[in-house]
């Protein structure tokens, strides 16, 4: 007996003149998003992800940095500016979720967050937001919008 395997792969591409069917030029329309993922990911651990987007705000790509504990999460430069490099972004956003419902940015997120600014100043990538969601109670914090960038 015999079989006859077939096998086909597709590669899906953009096209560069269609723009990015979400955009993200306001700190709700990204917080929108990043309410997606955490119903996506509602397993009480905090994550990490980079919104990449380009220079008219529309959303290039979505990375999972890190998946932490209930109480926090590994974040590094090289892991945040390294995606937003490789497809020549202009700018990110930065998100993640906290598994307590409560949005509020800690002393830690504040650090994190100045220091990934700083980063991305050095390397011409600019940080638009670090937009915060509670699980649960998808409540949200722009970091921008408090002025805590």
């Amino acid at each position: 007996m015999r079989y006859r395997l077939k096998i086909a792969t597709w590669t899906v591409v953009r096209d560069g003149g269609v723009p990015s069917p979400r955009e993200l030029g306001t700190a709700s329309a990204a917080a929108e998003l990043v309410k997606d993922l955490v119903r996506e990911h509602d397993d009480d651990k905090e994550h990490f992800w980079v919104l990449v987007v380009d220079q008219k705000h529309g959303l290039r790509s979505i990375v999972p940095v890190s998946i932490g504990t209930q109480t926090g999460t590994l974040v590094h430069p090289r892991e945040v500016f390294g995606p937003a490099l490789r497809e020549g972004a202009v700018a990110i956003i930065l998100a993640h979720n906290h598994p307590s419902g409560d949005p509020t940015p800690s002393r830690e997120d504040i650090r994190l967050t100045r220091q990934l600014v700083e980063a991305g100043t050095l390397l011409d990538v600019k940080v638009h937001d670090h937009v915060i969601v509670g699980n649960g109670s998808l409540a949200w914090v722009s970091m921008a919008e408090r002025g805590l960038l």
